[in-house]
């Protein structure tokens, strides 16, 4: 199974699917390329250290969607490499319709809270704020509508009393590293 990831930041998800792939625990799945739309992402480093081809991709002209000829680029550069799976690790932009169309169905996303809670941006604050007693990440399938494709797996951690922002965002980030790797190897034995 031929995957792409897609990232903006420091890319801490996608080194855990590279760190599982070196392990021998993606199933069949094999990480072919790496693309960020931030020219300084951390995650582009990740190419180098993991011998995968990592590459910016200029995502203007919007600052929050991928829309009009910085999804026209997206979509050639990810179409080249011919994915089975797309997996957003850490991508902070808006799909629109003409990417999901170009690749439906293989698009996954991982999201800091159990979906359907706290959609969309700052999802651990917003949980942390809501006084839950339980939150954790969920890999869903992306649809137009943010944060509410089809859900595949999620995983829970404990929010105790008197956790820190900084606490719990490093058990919900333990989970996700934990969760992805393990969705897209279960996704490459065809479950």
């Amino acid at each position: 199974m031929r995957v792409v990831i897609l990232g903006s930041g420091r890319g801490s998800n996608a080194e855990a699917i590279l760190l599982a792939q070196r392990a021998g625990r993606l199933g069949r799945a094999q990480v072919g390329r790496i693309f960020s739309d931030q020219a300084d992402a951390g995650i582009l480093a990740l190419g180098a250290r993991f011998g995968v081809p990592a590459d910016y991709i200029d995502p203007a002209p919007f600052k929050t969607k991928l829309e009009g000829p910085g999804e026209e680029r997206f979509i050639a550069a990810v179409a080249a490499c011919a994915p089975d799976l797309v997996v957003l690790a850490g991508f902070m932009r808006v799909l629109k319709a003409g990417f999901l169309n170009a690749f439906a169905g293989k698009i996954i996303n991982l999201h800091p809270s159990l979906l359907p809670a706290f959609p969309g941006l700052d999802a651990i604050g917003q949980a942390l704020s809501a006084g839950v007693k339980e939150t954790g990440c969920t890999v869903h399938y992306v649809t137009p509508e943010v944060d509410a494709g089809r859900i595949i797996d999620q995983a829970r951690v404990s929010v105790e009393p008197g956790e820190t922002f900084e606490s719990l965002t490093a058990k919900v980030h333990a989970a996700e590293h934990r969760l992805l790797p393990t969705v897209i190897a279960r996704l490459s034995a065809g479950g």
